[in-house]
């Protein structure tokens, strides 16, 4: 048992200004992109081997390419420890890109939502079961994910990027450590099962007491959306110092970690194209959408998350039009799982057909 004690913050805390989605966007990115082309070549190599090609969505007629054309990525964070083969998704949020004009829109996708997974026999559960039974079935882990997010939002998944809690943890502990304001007392078990118990104040945590303070979420009274904004708030600190005089000081070790913990569709080759859009994108034009959720509880499932197709409906259009794509209003009803454009399945089901 250890008891987190309060320590000083010896600086002003910067007021929140940006919206919680566009921090997590904005720590992949710094992942992926590092903070600035000055680190080109020590990211060229920490990333040449991290390239996983992803084929092309069933919701598209052709491959995207990036400079070419609006596009999306989904972020995914897991709950791999070591190197299991298996794991779950923890954190979605997909984001679509549009380099025309010069703008980004999020929507981060609970991990309760309640859905048909994708190659499970028709099992319906919570999203985050998806890479479970892409493990079991063969068709991949972020190949499932995919699918069951493109079968709740009717949305293309072009490409992806994910981190596991091992990344998580050493990546805030070559930052050394961050700074958080506790709410409410509450304990969680932290990766190999030691508790750790959180005071209200302010506390200095180092990798592991982070994963278990964003982690929480049946002790707190707003559950995920507490959850949520916890994990902005750790973000946001690992933000903060990324880019302070700490974090590239830092940059080598967090390279490290990345590299060790963490995988992408897009490859080395194009790290330059996605710094120099990246960089031409005005914060302003970085919008998040909120998915709006009921609450269930489901005999044999436990408590979950309920996106309605009104809610599926206007989540597709808004980034339907930021796709420059036509929205498909109702996609998401009857089997649908995997459909592309021509009616024809990916073994799972047929649907309607799309005009993208």
């Amino acid at each position: 048992m250890e008891r987190v004690e309060r320590s000083r913050i010896h600086r002003v805390r910067k007021k929140r200004k940006k919206k919680w989605t566009f921090r997590i966007l904005t720590v992949f990115i710094l992942l992926i992109l590092g903070v600035g082309a000055y680190f080109g070549t020590q990211i060229w190599g920490a990333f040449a081997n991290s390239g996983k090609k992803l084929s092309k969505s069933d919701l598209r007629k052709s491959q995207v390419e990036f400079q070419k054309a609006p596009f999306t990525v989904l972020l995914i964070g897991t709950d791999q420890r070591g190197h299991t083969a298996n794991w779950r998704s923890d954190v979605l949020i997909l984001a679509a890109v549009n380099p025309k004009t010069k703008s980004i829109k999020l929507v981060s996708i609970p991990r309760d939502v309640y859905t048909e997974i994708p190659n499970s026999g028709g099992v319906k559960t919570k999203i985050n079961a998806a890479p479970y039974y892409g493990y079991k079935s063969g068709v991949g882990q972020v190949q499932n994910i995919r699918l069951a997010i493109e079968h709740v939002l009717h949305i293309p998944v072009d490409y992806y990027a994910r981190i596991n809690f091992q990344g998580f943890e050493d990546i805030v502990d070559a930052l050394n450590g961050v700074d958080v304001n506790v709410k409410f007392p509450f304990h969680q078990a932290a990766i190999g099962g030691k508790m750790v118990y959180f005071e209200p104040g302010e506390h200095h945590l180092n990798g592991s007491e982070a994963l278990a303070y964003v982690r929480m979420r049946h002790q707190d009274p707003k559950g995920d959306l507490g959850r949520n904004e916890r994990q902005r708030e750790v973000i946001s600190a690992l933000i903060n110092k990324m880019a302070s005089a700490e974090g590239v000081f830092n940059f080598g070790d967090v390279m490290k970690a990345v590299g060790n913990n963490f995988e992408m569709s897009f490859q080395a080759t194009d790290i330059p194209a996605l710094i120099e859009l990246y960089r031409s994108i005005p914060q302003q034009n970085i919008e998040t959408l909120q998915a709006n959720v009921t609450f269930e509880k489901i005999p044999g499932v436990g408590d979950v998350d309920i996106l309605n197709q009104a809610e599926r409906d206007r989540i597709n259009k808004i980034m339907s039009e930021q796709l420059g794509i036509k929205p498909q209003p109702g996609g998401t009803t009857g089997a649908g799982v995997g459909t592309d454009d021509s009616n024809q399945s990916n073994g799972q089901s047929t649907g309607e057909s799309d005009s993208y």
